[in-house]
């Protein structure tokens, strides 16, 4: 399978999971805080190569993939290196820089659940949301423990990995997984042409 296909069927993911999560927010009320970054800033975010890929694919189209790429081969810092805090001395406040190709962990982070050893659901949120939002936090705990649908990360990877499971299955560092992805990008088109019959931009 090329590369412009795997990447339209991750977007196709994205774009089903983006529903769910839209309608969960509207029937718990949870929302992140405005500008808040807490979460880009754990330093241990594991994440696979293939839900980087439309990120990969949107920089080789605008002519930034090597350009990104030898910056995370000079980068020794930990944190994403998409997310972009508000200052030095503030990290925990700033946004994406391409967050409309975010992947999935970033997506999932919040609004979804995972099973635990008695294969209850658990909301994976985040701390500020269960103490801001404690009401909202506790009632939609009560709320899937009765059914409410709420998307469920084991679910979304293995729909992921029917993708690629090579690229799929893989889970690295979140900055390793970009250089993947990127290197995967580049070389696909080493030897074809460019998409559409277009120059790379610069």
């Amino acid at each position: 399978m090329g590369i412009e296909r795997k990447v339209k069927l991750v977007e196709q993911l994205f774009d089903r999971l983006e529903g769910e999560i839209v309608g969960f927010q509207s029937k718990t009320g949870l929302q992140c805080v405005l500008g808040c970054g807490k979460c880009c800033t754990t330093p241990h975010i594991d994440a696979s190569p293939l839900e980087f890929l439309p990120w990969a694919s949107h920089l080789y189209l605008n002519g930034q993939a090597e350009i990104v790429l030898d910056e995370l081969n000079q980068t020794t810092k930990k944190l994403c290196h998409i997310y972009r805090p508000v200052s030095i001395v503030d990290s925990d406040n700033g946004s994406c820089s391409n967050y409309k190709y975010r992947g999935l962990i970033c997506r999932l982070f919040g609004y979804a659940a995972s099973r635990d050893n008695l294969g209850k659901l658990r909301l994976a949120t985040c701390k500020i949301i269960k103490e801001n939002q404690s009401e909202n936090y506790k009632n939609t705990t009560v709320a899937i423990a009765n059914g409410l649908y709420v998307p469920i990360f084991y679910d979304y990877y293995m729909h992921l990995s029917q993708i690629d499971f090579r690229l799929g299955k893989t889970m690295l560092p979140i900055n390793e997984a970009l250089k993947i992805a990127i290197e995967e990008v580049l070389h696909y088109y080493a030897y074809r042409p460019f998409p559409g019959g277009l120059k790379v931009t610069a």
